[in-house]
C-alpha cells in the first residue's frame, strides 16, 4: 500500500505541477484540498486538474464561515489598517498570513480525521 501526502492544493502551476512529481520521486498518493473561501468560479474545474496531474482524490472544504468569524469580523472590529492606511478588506486579509494558518490547521486537522496521511509542504498562495 502507497504513503498518503495531503497536498494543499490551489489549482496553480505550482501545486499542479507537483502532483506528479511527488508520485514520480517518492511513490506517494496524493490527496489534494483546496480550502474554499468564496473563490466561486475559480474553483470550476479544480477536481478534474488534479485528477488529470495524478491526484486520487481533491477535498474542497468551504471555510466561509470561519474565515468570517474567526479573522475578517475581529479586524473590523479592531479597525485594523494594512500599511497604516488602508482597512483592512477580505481581499487583504485573504492574500496574507491569515489564509495560510487556516490552510495549514485545516489540513492538519483533515489528517486527524480523513486520512492518516502526511501534509506535503509547498503551498502557495494565490494572490490578486
Amino acid at each position: 500500500m502507497k504513503e498518503k501526502v495531503i497536498l494543499a492544493y490551489s489549482g496553480g502551476l505550482d501545486t499542479t505541477a507537483i502532483i506528479p512529481w511527488l508520485k514520480e520521486n517518492f511513490d506517494y498518493e496524493v490527496i489534494c484540498v483546496c480550502i474554499d473561501c468564496g473563490q466561486e468560479e475559480e474553483l470550476d474545474g479544480l477536481e478534474e486538474r488534479a485528477i488529470s496531474c495524478g491526484a486520487s482524490k481533491l477535498y474542497i472544504l468551504d471555510v466561509n464561515d470561519e474565515l468570517c468569524d474567526e479573522y475578517i469580523v475581529p479586524c473590523v472590529q479592531a479597525h485594523a489598517v494594512y500599511e497604516n492606511k488602508y482597512p483592512v478588506s477580505y481581499t487583504h486579509l485573504r492574500a496574507h498570513e491569515t489564509d495560510s494558518y487556516l490552510v495549514c490547521r485545516l489540513l492538519l486537522e483533515k489528517k486527524k480525521t480523513k486520512t492518516q496521511s502526511e501534509p506535503a509542504a509547498g503551498y502557495q498562495q494565490k494572490t490578486d
